[in-house]
């Protein structure tokens, strides 16, 4: 370990108020579109719900708080391929922690992560024990939260696992474990992939393909598989569409307005949470305002959607994971891909079906995320 190391700098989130003004200016002005001709949210985000949202941004929302809740945690930027990454380094104070690399993905953020890191760093202090302590390195994806903007392509899945490994070992750590659920599953599937010093993976959303005996005699499993896919290509899947093809088209609006940027990431915590038909039964106002404000206080509308652009087509990859992998499933992910459709592309040694969570599962279930990630890496500490 290297905590003086010039190339990592210490960082703390300080946003001035002219920012903060202007985000107020621009609530404040926002050109709204008519309410949809549908009671529900099957033409996107409800016109009465945005500006509810909206209007408690602008006047209910404490970002000085906020802000020193995050700042709470050890925030560090170190280059590496030329450009800036953010991350959140937090020791453990118990012996023998396992280090532990997590990645987040779109339209998530490291704040997805700030129920988990003090239960993962300090187990004691949450009722475990302290053989399951581990080191938590968060990094915000390249384009992402305060990490940089890159002005060059090739940003795509495989440079980010390579960047996360130079990072680990930059930090001291010779072999470590990675987690990810969304672009976090790609980079964490990647790093397993590559091995070396990445010596077991755990994700909530692995990534899997139909198996033969899936398509001509289905299970239950596999017929809910199925459909969840279906629904999600024909109904749910535009955002990836756009963000895969024009990028830059989207960035100009997203990064002009924060009411398009609001309502273009709570459609998915809608969607993809465990909520029973709104957002809010799933995360508090202050929490999906959080996550939206990584976005919007770095200009990151265009910058987050490239990752698509540069990784979408090959997310699946090439190639078995053979280090140990653990799996948590949640009920309401996405696409809830059965252990046997997973089997083929992960050496998979722990498989939990989750009671309760979808998408964002730190973020809905922390409790139940942080017992599963332990279960696991006790197996191969």
């Amino acid at each position: 370990m290297a905590p003086t190391d010039p190339e990592v700098r210490p960082f703390s989130i300080d946003i001035d108020r002219s920012v903060l003004d202007d985000l107020a200016d621009r609530l404040a002005n926002t050109r709204w579109p008519e309410a949809q001709p549908v009671d529900d949210w099957s033409q996107g985000v409800p016109l009465a719900y945005a500006r509810e949202l909206a209007s408690y941004w602008a006047d209910g929302y404490d970002w000085a708080a906020r802000q020193a809740h995050f700042n709470r945690f050890d925030h560090f930027l170190t280059e590496i391929q030329g450009l800036d990454i953010h991350f959140i380094h937090q020791r453990s104070p118990h012996d023998n922690a396992f280090p532990l690399l997590i990645t987040h993905g779109w339209p998530g953020s490291v704040v997805e992560f700030n129920k988990i890191i003090e239960p993962l760093v300090d187990p004691v202090a949450h009722g475990g024990r302290a053989e399951d302590a581990f080191h938590v390195i968060c990094p915000s994806l390249p384009g992402y939260g305060f990490s940089g903007h890159p002005s060059e392509t090739g940003w795509g899945v495989e440079r980010i696992a390579g960047a996360w490994d130079e990072l680990m070992v930059r930090l001291g750590y010779q072999a470590y474990g990675a987690q990810g659920g969304d672009w976090g599953s790609a980079v964490t599937t990647q790093l397993g992939r590559n091995g070396g010093r990445c010596v077991a993976i755990h994700t909530n959303m692995p990534l899997g393909r139909p198996t033969t005996e899936a398509k001509n005699n289905p299970t239950e499993e596999d017929l809910a598989a199925f459909a969840g896919g279906k629904f999600y290509n024909d109904w749910d899947a535009g955002y990836s569409k756009q963000q895969s093809t024009r990028p830059q088209t989207l960035g100009y609006g997203l990064v002009d307005s924060p009411a398009g940027q609001m309502a273009w990431i709570v459609e998915k915590f809608w969607a993809w949470t465990d909520c029973d038909g709104h957002p809010e039964n799933a995360l508090t106002k202050d929490e999906l305002l959080d996550n939206i404000m990584l976005y919007w206080l770095n200009a990151a509308g265009a910058s987050s959607a490239r990752l698509y652009w540069e990784s979408f087509a090959n997310m699946a990859g090439r190639g078995r994971v053979e280090v140990p992998t653990g799996v948590a499933s949640f009920p309401e992910e996405i696409v809830r891909a059965p252990r046997s459709w997973c089997e083929a592309g992960y050496n998979i040694t722990h498989w939990t079906k989750m009671d309760k969570g979808g998408h964002f599962g730190a973020y809905e279930q922390p409790e139940a995320f942080v017992d599963d990630v332990r279960s696991f890496f006790a197996t191969i500490r």
